[in-house]
This record gives C-alpha cells, sequence and structure tokens, in this order.
C-alpha cells in the first residue's frame, strides 16, 4: 500500500490512545519553539546583528502582524469547505510542516547584502513563514475538538499538549541565546528546524487523525452563512471577547517584567529570566490540576475560577521589593496560567460542539481562525498600555537607571494593576457565556 494510500485509510473511529493523545500533543513543542524564538529575538538579529534600520523593521513586522490576522480565517473557512480523500485537516498539515520549517531556517540565514536587501528577504521569508504556519497550526487545532470529544477526553488530550508546548516556550527564549552564542545564528536556526521537523513528523504520523465519515456528506456552508453563524453565536462571542482580554493581560506581564526588574527591583536584567521561568514551571503542574478541576465541574466553571485565580494572583506584583519575593508571585501567578492554556481551548472545543449541534455542520476551522484573528489585537493593546503608562510616569531611556520615582510606581502599575483590569473584564465575559453543561455529545 502507498503512502498516500495508508494516511487516506487512517481514521479514528474512537476514543484516542494515550499513545496517539502523547503524539498529537507534541505538536505543541514545535509550534511554540519557533514562534517564541520568533517573537523574542528576530527584531533584536535584524536590528542589532544585521544593521537594518529599526523602523524598516518595525514596519515589516506591522505587515507580519497583519497577513497573521487575516489568514487565519480565510484559512479556516477554507479548511472547512474542502473535502479530499485523505480529510479536511490532514492535507493541510501534510503538505505545510516542510516549507514551514523551511521558512523558519532561512529567516536566521539571510544572504549577505545591503540594508535594503535584507528587508525584502525578511518580507518574503516571513511571509512564507506566515502562511505556512497558519495553514499548519490552524488545522492542528481543528483537529482538537474532533479528536477528544468530551470534556474529560479534552481535559486528559490536553495535558501532553501544553506540557510540551511550555517546554517549546522555554528552549525558545531560554535555549536560543545559549545556541547562537555558540553555533552562530545560523546554526541556530538549522538546528531548532530540525528539532520542529523531527517533533511535527511524529505528531503528524502518530496523532494526527481525523474521524470516518464524519463530514463526508456534509454540504459545505456558504460564506455568508459562516459569517452569521459564527458572529451571531451566544456563547462565542463573549468567549472570544474574554480570549482577548485574558491574553492581552499576559502580553502587558511580559512585555512589564523587563522594566519592572530593572527600575522597580533594581535588579541584574538577566534576572527577568528567573521571573518568566518561575512562570512557565509552575504552570506545568497546573495543568494537571486544572484537568482534574475541570472534569469534577465543567469548563465554564473552571475557566471561572482560573481567571480568578490569576487576576488575583497579579496584583501581588505590587508589593516585592526583591527578585525572591516577585517570584514567589510568580509562582501564583503560574498557577493561573496553567488553568489558561488548559481550559480555553477546552471551551472553545464545547463552542464547536453546539454550532454544529445547531447547523450540523462542524466548523473548526473557522472559529480557531476567527478566534486566532481577534485575539491578535492583544498585541496592539499591550503596545498601547506600555507606552502611554511609561510616557504617563515620566519614563525617559536617556536617564538610564535615575529614572523619577513615578517610573516604578507606573511599572508596578503596568505589570499587576492594569493585567487585573483585564482579567476582570475577562471574569465578566466568561461569566456570560451561556452554556453550562459539561458535554454537549457523547462520545462515539
Amino acid at each position: 500500500m502507498s503512502l498516500a494510500a495508508r494516511i487516506r485509510d487512517r481514521r479514528l473511529d474512537a476514543a484516542p490512545t494515550r499513545a496517539q493523545s502523547m503524539a498529537f500533543g507534541a505538536s505543541g513543542f514545535p509550534i511554540q519553539l519557533m514562534s517564541q524564538t520568533f517573537s523574542a529575538f528576530v527584531v533584536y538579529f535584524y536590528v542589532a546583528h544585521l544593521a537594518v534600520p529599526a523602523e524598516w523593521v518595525a514596519a515589516a513586522m506591522i505587515a507580519h502582524g497583519i497577513l497573521n490576522a487575516l489568514l487565519n480565517p480565510l484559512v479556516g473557512a477554507l479548511s472547512d469547505r474542502i473535502r479530499t480523500p485523505w480529510g479536511r485537516r490532514i492535507p493541510w498539515i501534510g503538505f505545510g510542516i516542510v516549507p514551514l520549517v523551511v521558512a523558519f531556517a532561512l529567516i536566521w540565514m539571510p544572504p549577505a547584502s545591503s540594508a535594503g536587501g535584507l528587508i525584502v528577504w525578511f518580507l518574503v521569508v516571513v511571509a512564507v513563514y506566515d502562511i505556512a504556519f497558519v495553514v499548519v497550526v490552524l488545522n492542528i487545532s481543528a483537529l482538537f475538538p474532533e479528536i477528544f470529544r468530551t470534556t474529560a477526553e479534552r481535559a486528559r488530550g490536553n495535558v501532553p499538549r501544553q506540557v510540551f508546548a511550555i517546554a517549546g516556550m522555554i528552549l525558545g527564549t531560554a535555549g536560543a541565546p545559549l545556541l547562537y552564542g555558540s553555533i552562530g545564528w545560523p546554526g541556530m536556526g538549522l538546528a531548532l528546524a530540525f528539532v520542529c521537523l523531527v517533533l511535527f513528523v511524529w505528531s503528524f504520523a502518530g496523532g494526527m487523525l481525523e474521524r470516518r465519515g464524519e463530514v463526508a456528506a456534509e454540504t459545505p456552508m456558504k460564506w455568508r452563512a459562516q459569517l452569521r453563524y459564527t458572529f451571531a453565536n451566544r456563547a462565542f462571542v463573549p468567549y472570544v471577547l474574554g480570549s482577548l482580554f485574558v491574553q492581552t493581560a499576559i502580553a502587558v506581564i511580559l512585555a512589564a517584567i523587563p522594566f519592572y526588574v530593572r527600575y522597580s527591583l533594581h535588579a541584574a536584567e538577566g534576572e527577568g529570566s528567573i521571573l518568566l521561568g518561575v512562570i512557565f514551571v509552575v504552570a506545568i503542574p497546573a495543568i494537571f490540576l486544572w484537568s482534574k478541576v475541570v472534569q469534577l465541574t465543567s469548563p465554564r466553571a473552571s475557566l471561572l475560577w482560573a481567571v480568578g485565580v490569576f487576576g488575583v494572583a497579579v496584583l501581588g506584583y505590587l508589593v516585592p521589593a526583591s527578585v525572591l519575593g516577585a517570584a514567589l508571585v510568580g509562582a501564583a501567578v503560574g498557577v493561573g496560567v496553567g488553568g489558561l492554556l488548559q481550559l480555553l481551548e477546552v471551551v472553545l472545543a464545547q463552542i464547536i460542539d453546539d454550532d454544529a449541534a445547531r447547523t450540523g455542520h462542524r466548523r473548526e476551522g473557522v472559529y480557531f481562525g476567527v478566534n486566532g484573528f481577534v485575539v491578535r489585537g492583544s498585541v496592539v493593546l499591550q503596545a498601547v498600555v506600555a507606552a502611554w503608562v511609561l510616557n504617563a510616569s515620566g519614563f525617559d531611556a536617556a536617564l538610564g537607571d535615575a529614572q523619577p520615582d513615578a517610573v516604578d510606581g507606573g511599572i508596578r502599575i503596568m505589570l499587576a494593576v492594569v493585567p487585573m483590569g483585564f482579567t476582570a473584564l475577562a471574569w465578566v465575559c466568561f461569566f456570560l457565556y451561556p452554556i453550562r453543561a459539561r458535554d454537549l455529545v457523547a462520545a462515539p
């Protein structure tokens, strides 16, 4: 039997096995590894090491953000509509993995050129990376509600995925500097791309499956109906707004911690990695805790508790005068972050089940796509908040460490009070989420 035939005949008929869940979850590692490495170091690489003017790179990053946001709903809708002998999602993922990892490696391997040539390289390669990233990642996400059908299955199945994802985040932010410091930027790109390819192949071969015949007889929904049913969904609208506010709160915290370490705690800049590391390390066991909570309660109830824990914990950043004290606060924040990582997709999967029951169509792609489009707004909100707070407090980079006293208070507000405000808005949105049941469909 040919490889194409073997892929075509792979179908899921029952609950996934532990090995299939683990393999599917492994996709979280390369996704977060690439995402975190790109977001943390690409501007630094092109501006500081390649001497491309900062305003050129900033404009290119804006173009990157716009393209990424627009691609999400478009690819999601197309994925829902396309029917092939190999399924709706599998062809996208299978054809997208290699271009994705190759484009990621090429970002860090530009040819010797002028600044103009380098920015052209950046725009072209990052555009390919963006397209391949959305194609692969959105379709992997769309498989999650299809593979795992009940709240219990989703709670258990999302654990390895989020643990792999956190490991990818840590390697992407902490491991990348060690690599480019020892083997150079091209070596780092090749090494990380190879790791990503290995993990993607394992995940694709062992865990990415579609259910037999589930949507084969469906007539694809018309484009206008896609939009109408999605934005009129009484569960999705509060969910996606709550998700935007939560993502904004997290983005503000990540952006504020370097300022907090230097100007509020008066510690070495490198100690910011301690505060970030504590959050993510604690989030790993917290994922297991929240997996149990959602199985005992419901997606809505457990998400409200997780958002509440996160919101109360971030207020603790107002108090510490040392890195140790801030790390203890970070541990509490990590408990809430673990819950958010574990529960947001479980709740979105429930929305998709409810939509399928009402419309007769399973539309995982468009829901994950629109969600991805909306939460991209967190980047804009984070930038606006940071600029407003720093300017209002009198921050001046030219003063170095001799900042006005108001800067310490402003940074603490940015790190604690502002995220708490966004979290409170998120809590209200999730409180308005109307689905209170634990399961809407029975396991096949």
